[in-house]
């Protein structure tokens, strides 16, 4: 009996420095991927997130030197109509049928607004570049000028605000009763406002401006903050046309 009590005791004492010796072992968490080199890449020094519409985030340029921006849309029709769209063809020649046009990403203050400023970027948008923007602003002196009175003032280089002014401009959703330009319509500029705040989460019309020419509507000006989310601006709000009646002239 003594021998067999002394087995047990021997199997007993072993089962004990099992168990302590899991115990004294560290416990094991799933490791955080580490980011790739890529992914870093992804996200460069001087960019702020943004929540896309399809719950992704994409980079945007951070701009210094004002407050916030005014995308200004132009509708061609009334531009190619008038006498400074008559002579140009790349916006208004007869196999052109454009829509809302960006006029400009506008750097702005909450009094005032920047232009012509010094940069370290030549004064001459490249073809190469500006012909990437030609479905969204369709004109090379546009293109420049923009960038000159307001492209300049925005802390970033002209790659950065043209792909910028890219990133506004797919930030609204256009109404398609004003936008596809199917006929003539008539409709007050406080409709007009309407139309773009039921499309877009988020405006007030107290961050949308209409802009007539005479009875005409010759643009849609849009207050975004840097992160292109929308905003007020009671400066610009207060210049909008307010006429009861305004012609949006059809896409021929």
């Amino acid at each position: 009996m003594k021998r067999y009590a002394g087995f047990i005791a021997l199997g007993l004492l072993s089962l004990a420095a099992l168990w302590w010796t899991r115990q004294d072992q560290p416990v094991r968490t799933p490791a955080t991927p580490t980011p790739s080199a890529e992914t870093r890449a992804s996200a460069p020094a001087g960019t702020q997130n943004r929540q896309t519409s399809g719950g992704t985030r994409a980079s945007v340029p951070v701009g210094t030197g004002f407050d916030f921006y005014v995308l200004s849309l132009s509708w061609s029709p009334a531009f190619c109509a008038g006498a400074d769209g008559s002579g140009n063809r790349q916006q208004c020649g007869s196999d052109k049928r454009f829509g809302f046009v960006v006029h400009g990403l506008w750097p702005q203050n909450e009094s005032g607004y920047p232009e012509f400023c010094k940069s370290n970027e030549p004064e001459r948008v490249p073809d190469a570049l500006g012909r990437t923007m030609f479905d969204i602003m369709p004109s090379m002196g546009l293109i420049g000028h923009q960038w000159r009175k307001h492209g300049s003032c925005s802390g970033l280089s002209q790659k950065e605000y043209f792909a910028i002014t890219r990133t506004a401009f797919e930030a609204v959703t256009l109404p398609a009763t004003i936008s596809s330009g199917a006929q003539a319509t008539t409709l007050s500029a406080d409709a007009i406002e309407t139309a773009f705040t039921d499309s877009n989460p988020g405006m007030s019309k107290r961050g949308i401006s209409i802009s007539c020419d005479g009875k005409r509507l010759e643009e849609v000006r849009i207050c975004m903050n840097k992160d292109m989310s929308f905003r007020d601006c009671p400066e610009l709000d207060r210049k909008g046309c307010r006429a009861s009646t305004t012609e949006i002239i059809p896409i021929r």
